[in-house]
């Protein structure tokens, strides 16, 4: 059995984080000492483990939800399991799209300055000017989560 202490230093999870997935039902409820203290075996690690990864790839909370349920399932057909990872994949994409424009904008940006006085800066004016800039970069959302 593992302590917070020590899950969360296996896994590279925050204790608070380790809390907080408790609290939303991504783990179980751990047993707990005669002190009270939280006990974890080695599926509550496997499991943070496989949170964190999924984390790490960009996976929202509630797509690591079902992608747990469906894991808890192993006799199930894995198609659920592929249209969650082609929805991350798109979301990824989509967000690779929108920096690439970024990327552009910014460096047309850079190559259109003058290095003369702030009065006569390109950069200052494209950014108090959207309508200069080249790409539409409202049109793709940042996805924060």
């Amino acid at each position: 059995m593992l302590t917070i202490g020590k899950l969360a230093a296996e896994t590279g999870v925050k204790v608070p984080t380790v809390r907080y997935y408790e609290q939303i039902g991504l783990l179980p409820p751990p047993e707990r000492s005669s002190g009270n203290q939280r006990l974890y075996g080695r599926g509550a690690r496997q499991r943070l483990a496989f949170i964190r990864h999924a984390r790490e790839l960009g996976f929202p909370l509630e797509a690591i939800r079902d992608l747990l349920s469906l894991s808890d399932r192993p006799d199930l057909p894995c198609s659920a399991a592929d249209a969650i990872a082609k929805a991350q994949l798109g979301a990824v994409q989509a967000r690779i799209a929108r920096l690439k424009a970024l990327e552009q904008e910014l460096q047309r940006m850079v190559v259109q300055c003058a290095h003369g006085t702030i009065a006569d800066c390109r950069v200052i004016e494209i950014l108090g000017d959207h309508g200069q800039c080249a790409h539409d970069h409202d049109a793709i959302p940042v996805v924060v989560d």
